[in-house]
């Protein structure tokens, strides 16, 4: 929103300058984005007057003025434009002026003619960026009287900032009135008053679609005088708020606009046909609108129509076909209240954004469209001459919007702002801001004016409370809290994150619906929740793995060459039970590619099944959980290397290869290994215990034994911390030997156990008993023999 401080300044009397008007308003919610002068600095520009205008004797294209520019003086002019007249009232740049773009005015001789000064176009003075000739100003500008003055150009721009719930304020007389609220001023409109009708001429307006249009409001003018000319003040005042004149009609539908918020339109009445319709477009209907470009009208598009055809999409631009001209003698003005939710996007469909459509999305007072119609008229008549017929008023008021009555509580206020406002303060701040009051004991009843469609509920009457009383107004005290110490569990999500993204992994999120097929291969025998309405027929199905996500996305990088891919993901899978859906928080990995990434003091490898092994290791040791792994089988693993993890005899997990049939159906390049772990028990806290450590020295012994194949390590290292008592303190694989000198069904594992005491040192007679012991139960429950 552009608008002049001198315009601002003559509806309402502040005493403020525009540093402390700027200031002022940003502090009540207008930001205000610049403040520009309206012209450019000029010395020595008065007004003049055209005696006489002749050609002069040696150049076609010059002609030689008279100018008067006060009772004694008339100076000789040499002018170029096309326009100049006798009579006109012209800008005249005397000797020793000074213009814009450091252009200094002296008198001059041109092909033998003396030229005592300029005279002057808006181009010229910095006052447009365009136009035809010189400036012609009003028959009323007194001769000799400083331009500037005359013009009243030691005046700035505002350029405010509205927010979309501030749709008032985009007219003067919406930020007049927060101005008048702020500074204690009554606003002081200029008069207007209603104007008689002098024709019995109506046209027949229907409203078809009342929830979209409730309130049409129309007049008939006839006998306009098109070739008239806006004046001076209204062009003033519409360039400094960013608008050209086109019309004198059209100018003051635009001045009306930006003075009232009111956006109207003007039709040329001989090229409507019959009535005005207000109506929804018929699919496939077009119009020609006001900027040359024709569209096709779809059936969510409110029109304003005659007969025949649509004229104009309501509330956003008209048609050419009924526009106005310099041959129009007859009009019909439109002021109209539109829904702004059901107006809301219509021009953007088209491509259109006009200031019409800004205002009435943002919503326009349903209770102005009337004053708008009398403002303009009698504009029009003082501009362009004409008569005029009664206003016509077409209207639905259970379209129109409703004002229900909101409670206010004073204990609400002060809970909402951490400060008691006086009730005097808060009835008198409501007064002024236009609100309807009802007050009873502790709290007040109250209807918001029409033109404030952002108040709604308390928290909004509370937030103009604090707006008006100044935020700068309300103390910001220290924030207090008690604070204690709470304990922390020792591992989070974060913490098992952090974990694999040291260890070179990348986290991804990926969908939680899948592509039933694809995921049947992974997890054949669960039947997974298929959508009712999926996003696409690749997405129809819940996941019951983690893994239909990774592998879908390891798939997609080794596409785009990246074939060392390390992922992990952390969220729902979604089974189906007896007892309904089931949903389990999980954590799954997939890596494909080589161990490390290539690098010159390392031969590439690839990774295997220990990699895996070695990732998860790490997870559950974070965890502090006592687990076991033993061999497993999975549909989606290969046999060979398939693992499942256990905390005692609850299930946590699988890890292994990727089965080759699903590397071949997948297109995956191998090596691939995943897995997945229930979430839950990782997350369980565990209280750290503290545990001594001995001040005496440890007793290593080794030994190795030779056992089937078949049995799996774990279960052995499980039973020897069984039998062992607690002098033993750790106990781990350092090696494991198949070859010459071991049966083929036979393997060799050099285990070693490190003994130690607390309050002594150990003799060898003690570690020997407790070998000793171990060895019998190996031979005993494993059939394990001491390698020689």
């Amino acid at each position: 929103m552009k608008l002049s401080e001198n315009w601002l300044h003559s509806w309402v009397n502040y005493s403020l300058t525009p540093t402390e008007l700027v200031n002022q308003l940003t502090m009540i919610g207008l930001e205000v984005e610049g403040v520009n002068p309206v012209a450019p600095e000029f010395t020595h520009v008065i007004v003049g007057l055209v005696l006489s205008v002749q050609p002069h004797p040696d150049a076609e294209k010059l002609k030689l003025c008279q100018v008067q520019i006060n009772q004694l003086i008339t100076l000789n002019i040499l002018c170029g434009a096309p326009n100049v007249a006798v009579g006109q009232k012209v800008a005249v740049a005397i000797h020793g002026a000074e213009l814009p773009q450091n252009v200094k005015v002296t008198e001059t001789l041109l092909r033998g003619v003396m030229s005592q000064g300029m005279i002057c176009s808006e181009i010229e003075l910095g006052l447009s960026e365009r136009g035809e000739g010189i400036m012609i100003l009003a028959d009323d500008a007194p001769i000799g009287m400083n331009l500037r003055d005359y013009l009243q150009l030691d005046d700035v721009s505002v350029e405010i900032n509205i927010t979309p719930n501030r749709g008032d304020c985009l007219s003067v007389l919406g930020i007049a009135r927060d101005i008048g609220v702020m500074t204690r001023q009554p606003l002081n409109p200029p008069h207007y008053s209603s104007v008689p009708a002098t024709l019995a001429d109506m046209l027949p307006v229907k409203i078809h679609a009342t929830a979209a249009c409730p309130r049409y409001v129309g007049r008939v003018i006839r006998s306009v005088n098109s070739q008239a000319k806006t004046p001076t003040w209204m062009r003033e005042r519409l360039r400094r708020s960013g608008h050209r004149c086109i019309h004198p009609v059209v100018d003051v539908t635009n001045y009306i606009l930006l003075e009232l918020g009111q956006p109207m339109h003007a039709f040329d009445l001989q090229k409507l046909n019959g009535e005005i319709q207000v109506r929804m477009a018929k699919a496939g209907e077009s119009i020609t609108l006001l900027d040359g470009q024709t569209v096709t009208l779809d059936g969510q598009t409110l029109v304003i129509a005659d007969r025949q055809q649509p004229q104009a999409i309501a509330g956003v631009m008209g048609g050419l076909n009924s526009a106005v001209t310099d041959t129009t003698q007859d009009i019909f003005l439109e002021s109209a209240f539109f829904t702004p939710h059901l107006l809301a996007g219509c021009g953007r469909r088209y491509g259109l954004q006009t200031d019409s459509s800004y205002r009435f999305e943002r919503g326009v007072d349903f209770q102005l469209q009337a004053r708008a119609i009398e403002q303009a008229t009698q504009l029009l008549l003082e501009i362009v001459g004409g008569q005029a017929g009664p206003i016509i008023e077409v209207s639905n008021d259970l379209d129109l919007p409703q004002r229900p009555p909101i409670i206010l509580r004073h204990s609400r206020i002060t809970r909402i702002l951490g400060k008691v406002l006086e009730r005097d303060e808060i009835t008198e701040i409501l007064q002024r801001l236009g609100m309807q009051l009802t007050i009873h004991d502790d709290n007040w009843e109250v209807i918001p004016p029409s033109f404030r469609f952002d108040i709604s509920q308390e928290v909004d009457l509370i937030e103009e409370l604090a707006r008006i009383h100044g935020y700068d107004n309300i103390a910001s005290p220290t924030p207090r809290a008690i604070l204690s110490m709470t304990s922390q569990p020792d591992v989070t999500l974060e913490t098992l994150q952090s974990v694999l993204i040291q260890r070179d992994y990348q986290e991804a999120i990926t969908y939680s619906f899948v592509q039933p097929q694809f995921q049947a291969k992974l997890i054949p025998h669960v039947e997974p929740l298929a959508l009712a309405n999926p996003i696409t027929s690749d997405m129809s199905v819940m996941r019951t793995t983690l893994w239909a996500g990774l592998l879908q996305a390891a798939q997609y990088n080794q596409k785009r060459q990246q074939s060392r891919v390390r992922l992990f993901e952390t969220g729902l899978r979604f089974l189906p039970t007896s007892q309904g859906l089931q949903q389990e928080a999980m954590l799954a990995g997939v890596v494909t590619g080589t161990r490390l990434p290539e690098q010159w003091n390392e031969r590439l490898q690839l990774i295997d099944f220990y990699d895996i092994k070695a990732d998860v290791e790490a997870l559950l040791q974070t965890t502090r959980l006592n687990y076991h792994i033993r061999p497993d089988f999975h549909p989606a693993l290969h046999p060979g290397q398939t693992a499942a993890i256990y905390q005692g005899e609850d299930f946590l997990g699988m890890m292994g290869a990727l089965h080759p049939r699903l590397l071949a159906e997948l297109d995956i390049l191998a090596p691939a290994y995943l897995f997945e772990l229930h979430l839950s028990p990782l997350l369980q806290d565990k209280m750290i215990q503290f545990m001594e450590i001995s001040k005496y020295p440890s007793i290593r012994r080794d030994i190795a034994v030779v056992v089937d194949k078949t049995w799996a390590v774990d279960k052995i290292l499980s039973q020897i911390q069984q039998v062992a008592s607690n002098l033993l303190i750790e106990l781990k694989l350092f090696d494991v030997y198949q070859g010459a000198g071991i049966a083929s069904d036979k393997k060799s594992l050099a285990i070693a156990l490190i003994f130690q005491a607390l309050d002594r040192n150990l003799i060898d007679s003690e570690v020997d008993a407790q070998i000793e012991r171990i060895v019998h139960l190996l031979e005993q429950d494993f059939g394990a023999s001491l390698r020689k």
